[in-house]
């Protein structure tokens, strides 16, 4: 397997799907996912993400699979992450991850580890990944 870094942005617009569960404690959402990458990755992404916000400020979590479809590094096809976000009074962990075997046409048997900076309001990726030879 070879070892790659792509580098870009993105576009994302993601908007609730139904009402929220407001029990107290937790509120329980869920909302769409579509995005539009730049860069070294160019394609669109699309998913579902379920969402738990606390009553703590700065205090929730969220789980979201999505489907990319477009090319990397010129590679036609497509791949699913999977993410799983935490933040604990402010402080983030974020894990996006390639789902194992998802890969398709030239992404066929992709692996690797998706990494956002969000520091300024622009969305920025850094993908460390890796293909076949």
């Amino acid at each position: 397997m070879k070892q790659y870094r792509a580098n870009g942005t993105f576009d994302v617009v993601m908007k609730p799907q139904g009402e929220p569960d407001t029990t107290p404690g937790a509120k329980l959402g869920r909302m769409s996912l579509d995005k539009q990458f730049h860069g070294d990755l160019s394609g669109v992404g699309k998913g579902e993400m379920l969402t738990a916000l606390t009553d703590t400020e700065g205090s929730a979590g969220y789980v979201a699979i999505e489907r990319v479809v477009g090319t990397l590094h010129g590679r036609a096809g497509s791949f699913v992450f999977q993410h799983t976000g935490i933040m604990n009074r402010g402080a983030q962990q974020l894990s996006i991850s390639v789902v194992p075997d998802s890969g398709s046409g030239e992404l066929s048997g992709l692996s690797g580890v998706f990494q956002i900076d969000n520091a300024d309001g622009n969305h920025r990726y850094t993908f460390e990944y890796s293909l076949p030879a």
